[in-house]
């Protein structure tokens, strides 16, 4: 997803390579907002090796990259705290490993120590050719399997969404011989998005933040990037809310008032759905006592919010984003 940002070198406040990064840079660089990362420095001594005046902080390439590993961590699912061990011990390696290109995030299925997905091709081409025969228990089959040996992340980018594209080029140049192949496989993806378990054993986060409240913006019907979301939040643990497509603002505000949630995903498929000042109305709601009022960080999703910013609200570019987002909100 495009976000129009400048060269580094013409960011205000990017500095040099020696001065270092401001918090503001590198929170853009990295998907998170600066709030996770002062949370980061604050519990786990994930700060930088210069602050000017004691004071302003500048990241170095070596902050990034030990940054970079933590955001690499965090999004495959491994606790925060384990995730800052593994990341500042390792902060001597170079940052580009098993052939892959520089700054681009190790599978999360591989962090995690979960099977290798192999050649995603493969996969893809064995589930088309399922939903193309209509074979719905071979297609459920795969879809679980999936989800268990890879997670929620790899399953949803390197499969799923990559089949649902394919399904959805031959339709278009089929005319609509192919609508009920590509609503089989909708429907199978959000069943077993909708199966997903958290993690096993004592290794989810303990959180005393309010839950993530997601939720398609009135008139909006798709539903199944959000399904994936919250899938993958329920892998890592995290409390949630789903409210599905179309929810209206009262509704929607409602919820908000009564669960002081600590984030809301507000999903748009289309610019015609994106309603802007619900947007701002929610990112404006606060609850508590004066003095120690708390106020939901507001998360755009979907193609709908593309266009011009919106000041103090989240655009995290795909689904290993969000949740690398929604975990340092969680856990600040």
């Amino acid at each position: 997803m495009g976000d129009g940002r400048p060269d580094r070198g013409s960011e205000p406040g990017a500095g040099s390579a020696e001065a270092g990064v401001t918090t503001g840079a590198l929170a853009r660089r990295l998907g998170v907002s600066p709030t996770t990362l002062r949370s980061w420095d604050r519990r786990y001594g994930m700060g930088p090796a210069v602050r000017s005046d004691g004071r302003h902080r500048r990241w170095t390439p070596r902050d990034v990259a030990v940054l970079e590993e933590m955001c690499r961590l965090t999004s495959a699912g491994v606790p925060p705290a384990e995730a800052a061990r593994a990341a500042k011990g390792g902060s001597d390696l170079p940052a580009q490993q098993d052939g892959g290109a520089a700054g681009v995030p190790e599978s999360p299925a591989r962090a995690a120590g979960a099977e290798s997905l192999g050649d995603p091709r493969q996969e893809c081409k064995g589930l088309a050719r399922a939903v193309v025969r209509l074979d719905a228990p071979s297609v459920e089959d795969q879809l679980t399997s999936l989800v268990e040996r890879h997670g929620v992340v790899v399953g949803w980018e390197e499969v799923m969404v990559p089949t649902l594209h394919a399904v959805g080029r031959k339709w278009e140049s089929a005319g609509d011989r192919y609508v009920e192949v590509e609503h089989l496989l909708s429907w199978h993806i959000s069943r077993v998005l909708h199966r997903a378990s958290g993690p096993a054993g004592p290794g989810a986060p303990v959180t005393g933040a309010g839950p993530v409240l997601l939720a398609c913006v009135p008139g909006e019907q798709h539903c199944l990037p959000l399904e994936a979301l919250h899938a993958g939040l329920v892998e890592r643990g995290l409390p949630t809310r789903m409210f599905g497509p179309a929810v209206p603002p009262e509704a929607l505000t409602a919820a908000v008032r009564r669960l002081g949630p600590v984030a809301v995903v507000l999903w748009s498929q289309t610019r015609s759905t994106a309603d802007r000042p619900l947007a701002r109305h929610i990112a404006a709601m606060s609850w508590g006592v004066k003095g120690a009022r708390g106020r939901p960080a507001v998360l755009l999703g979907g193609p709908g919010w593309a266009g011009r910013p919106e000041q103090g609200m989240l655009r995290p570019a795909g689904l290993r984003e969000a949740l690398t987002t929604l975990a340092g909100l969680a856990e600040g």
